[in-house]
């Protein structure tokens, strides 16, 4: 049974047409949201349970409150340190987390929708738990404003030489440099998506020349060419700087190894923000090494943290950035506006945004 909670009655204005009150400012609920009950007290509404497994529940539930989504939901939540508890997954009919928790399935018999806080959805879809006939969503899209700056950031790290110029600084050693240019660059980006278009709108303002893959080779605005995935090799052998950005999928694992990297120029750079299994380690390493490529910024890496014994951090020209790139100072808000809008739309049975495709893989 669905959680009922008491609501005064001077909550909405008469609705003409059905003879029923309707709360200010809430869509119309969805099957089995509302229900009626006589007495002193007020109606009485019927909430869906949703939990928040999460150490930082208070922006969700916040955001949900103040788009009226409490008179509808009941949040229940739990720290991710700490298991939710067959209770709570017993009653939840929705789930926001980072992660599936243990025997999902079997433990949440009323789940019907899983939003995941992170943009990709491997941890989720390589679970033998989720259900498999629960919705899935994630955070794609959040990561829209930071991502690409924290790119630009790798690239002016590269030709501006920004680490030399520090190490001068700290010796007190006047060295003027002569740098080069991102204008006139070509910028190669595999995985021409959400994120990969506002790379390329932020790029071509720096009169760089962007070129890339996607899985349907649709015009990408400010992209001069758009390949299927089987143009990969045309982009590697153009690119000054190749980009990173495919989901992890059967297909894009290990993509990225010695023959992939052969295509590459010798002076061109390889820049992941993606995901650290789509790369050969040894195989990138040993191109950087012998100086087959200039070298490489790497934001994500199969094991994280990065071990310290990972000749990743020793290589010269391979440089480590600690998943940086999609961290905000707001990171909760954003994903949190996208969760309202589908926790919206999940009370009025509308389909989701952000849904993961089970077969794809993303």
């Amino acid at each position: 049974m669905p959680a009922l909670r008491n609501v005064a009655d001077d909550q909405g204005s008469l609705d003409p047409r059905r003879g029923r009150r309707r709360l200010r400012g809430d869509a119309e609920r969805s099957r089995g949201a509302r229900r009626r009950g006589s007495g002193q007290s007020g109606r009485l509404i019927a909430t869906q349970p949703v939990l928040l497994w999460t150490d930082s529940p208070a922006p969700y539930v916040g955001a949900a409150n103040a788009a009226g989504l409490g008179r509808v939901f009941e949040f229940v939540t739990a720290p991710l340190t700490s298991d939710p508890g067959d209770d709570r997954l017993a009653r939840c009919e929705a789930l926001l987390a980072w992660r599936p928790p243990a025997r999902l399935s079997a433990r949440a018999p009323r789940l019907r929708w899983i939003h995941s806080l992170t943009g990709g959805a491997e941890q989720w879809l390589a679970s033998p738990d989720l259900p498999p006939d629960v919705l899935l969503t994630c955070a794609r899209g959040s990561h829209r404003v930071q991502m690409p700056e924290n790119i630009l950031g790798a690239l002016f790290f590269l030709t501006k030489q920004l680490g030399p110029i520090a190490l001068d600084q700290r010796e007190r050693r006047w060295t003027r440099r002569i740098n080069e240019t991102l204008a006139g660059k070509t910028l190669g980006i595999l995985g021409l998506g959400a994120i990969g278009a506002e790379v390329a709108r932020k790029a071509a303002a720096l009169e760089m020349r962007v070129i890339g893959t996607r899985r349907e080779p649709r015009a990408v605005p400010m992209v001069d060419r758009v390949w299927g995935p089987d143009g990969t090799g045309e982009v590697l052998s153009r690119s000054d700087f190749v980009l990173l950005l495919l989901p992890s999928t059967a297909q894009t694992r290990e993509l990225v190894d010695a023959r992939l990297l052969s295509l590459m120029k010798p002076t061109a750079f390889l820049l992941n923000f993606a995901r650290g299994d789509l790369i050969i380690d040894d195989d990138l390493i040993e191109a950087v090494r012998t100086r087959r490529i200039a070298g490489a910024v790497l934001d994500v890496f199969r094991t994280e943290p990065l071990p310290a014994e990972s000749p990743l951090w020793t290589t010269e020209g391979i440089t480590i950035f600690p998943h940086v790139g999609g961290l905000h100072p707001a990171r909760d808000e954003l994903v949190a506006e996208l969760w309202v809008e589908n926790l919206r739309r999940f009370a009025e049975d509308r389909p989701l945004h952000a849904l993961v495709d089970r077969a794809r893989g993303y």
